[in-house]
């Protein structure tokens, strides 16, 4: 399969001519060869979202006419569901039960926004002077420079490109290198559904040039991204250089806390679900387990036995369970971080290593690790290997859990488990994460934002936050009886 870049409502090659293999991480098999854009292609693309801001049709169209289009989108994701499932899968490894329901997801997200569009035009202010109108309106950015991730290529794009669309801007996007696929087949939904050309751009190749051209580019007025700290960091150093406004959506080590009153099957359960969940690669998975001392021993031992059990495969394989990990040099970062973790003293408990079965040795897998007798000052406990790895810490009391969850740099998510809703209401207000969930972990929904604390990002995305951060806020004050205030030159 060959496919191209969507610049200006045409599909072309890298202006170089340079092209890159799409591999499928669960057998290494070419499934797609895409262009390798540079920074030619990307400005290419930003001057096309630029025209189309400035001179085009689309800044002038009504809010309730933009809806009805990302309703259109939403329907035809819907349409394409199991098409892009599998072409997820594909490319990320991800379980087809994973691929779908993120392309529910996705869908809901564009009819959410379509639906918000023309909500929220401003407000009438109450002016403190006498004989006029005071008022505030939004307006789009202009245009916006998108990143995403190679963990959920297109539910992540689907958070951006929504209300970027939905409240009037331009858009020059580049997913991540490895796994561009279902963002190409959105620009032929997008063709499909008559968006104007220049209006969304997607651009191929590597962040250090793409990207960077993105972040600095001076045409560029805002830019998200979502992805890890190194590459956020370098990102917002270049877009000081215009003070582009910045979303940045970065990495997590999240919490999952247990108290010894929790229903004890259904915490076992999730503890699994919250690491094991697409191998662990999730800014938001629960890759810290946090165990109140009484039940320590017992729900360590029935997280174990359940882990045992994980089939490992093909994510087309209806029967599989947990896909393998991206890359090669992906899977090479979670061994540094699993013998980083063996050399700190933390006990190995279970798995550490590749799998042995022949059926998956092609495939960049590696099997469900959790570790015990951690602590706080160990990097496998502090820093994020995004794999399907687990550190189980033990606590003693309600304030030793807050302390422990709350020692790290990062603050996107986490979770408390307990029967004593008194307690989980305390202990939520005291943990730093910008989403908290109570006997449950990882549901999230278009109509609630998603973000962090700390070193977990800057902004929000989802909700009617997700719609602000695409907007400008103007101030309109009309005098309705001017007269001459005669304070200069008279006599």
């Amino acid at each position: 399969m060959r496919k191209k870049m969507y610049i200006n409502g045409e599909w072309v090659e890298a202006k170089s001519g340079q092209t890159k293999e799409i591999i499928n991480p669960y057998n290494q098999e070419v499934i797609a060869i895409v262009p390798r854009g540079d920074r030619e292609d990307a400005r290419q693309a930003i001057q096309a979202a630029r025209e189309a801001f400035e001179r085009g049709d689309w800044r002038n169209t009504t809010a309730s006419e933009r809806g009805s289009l990302l309703f259109e989108v939403a329907r035809k994701i819907r349409a394409y569901r199991e098409e892009l499932a599998e072409m997820e899968t594909l490319n990320t490894g991800k379980t087809l039960t994973e691929s779908l329901a993120d392309m529910d997801g996705i869908a809901d997200a564009f009819q959410y926004f379509a639906g918000l569009a023309d909500k929220d035009a401003g407000q009438m202010l109450e002016s403190p002077l006498p004989n006029s109108v005071s008022r505030m309106v939004r307006e789009p950015v202009g245009v916006c420079g998108q990143i995403t991730p190679w963990n959920y290529p297109l539910l992540q794009a689907s958070w951006k490109l929504a209300p970027a669309l939905a409240a009037g801007n331009t858009v020059v996007i580049k997913p991540a290198e490895i796994t561009p696929l279902t963002t190409l087949k959105m620009a032929e939904i997008f063709e499909e559904v008559g968006l104007p050309p220049g209006v969304v751009n997607v651009v191929l190749g590597p962040g250090s040039t793409v990207g960077q051209e993105i972040a600095e580019n001076p045409d560029v007025d805002l830019i998200s991204f979502t992805g890890g700290n190194v590459a956020g960091r370098s990102i917002m150093k270049a877009a000081a250089n215009n003070f582009k406004k910045i979303s940045l959506e970065l990495g997590g080590k999240n919490p999952n806390i247990v108290f010894a009153d929790a229903d004890f099957d259904t915490a076992v359960d999730y503890a699994l679900n919250a690491v094991f969940f697409h191998a662990g690669q999730v800014c938001s998975a629960g890759a810290r387990l946090l165990v109140e001392s009484s039940i320590h021993d017992q729900f360590v031992e029935a997280v174990v036995e359940r882990a045992k059990n994980i089939r490992l495969g093909n994510g087309l394989d209806e029967h599989t369970q947990m896909g393998p990990v991206i890359s090669a040099e992906h899977l090479a970062k979670i061994e540094r971080y699993i013998q980083m973790g063996i050399d700190e003293g933390a006990t190995l408990v279970l798995g550490g290593k590749r799998p042995t079965a022949p059926e998956l040795q092609k495939g960049f897998f590696i099997e469900p690790t959790i570790f015990t007798n951690c602590h706080s000052s160990m990097r496998i406990v502090q820093e994020e290997s995004f794999g399907p790895v687990l550190t189980v810490e033990k606590f003693n009391s309600e304030e030793e859990a807050i302390q422990l969850a709350n020692d790290t740099v990062y603050g996107l998510a986490g979770a408390v488990w307990t029967q004593d809703m008194n307690r989980a209401e305390r202990v939520v207000r005291a943990l730093r994460f910008g989403t908290v969930w109570i006997n449950d972990y990882h549901p999230y929904f278009p109509q609630a934002p998603w973000g962090g604390y700390k070193q977990s990002g800057i902004g929000r995305e989802l909700s009617h936050l997700g719609l602000e951060e695409y907007t400008e806020v103007k101030h309109i004050y009309t005098n309705l009886a001017p007269q001459p205030m005669q304070w200069f030159g008279v006599k």
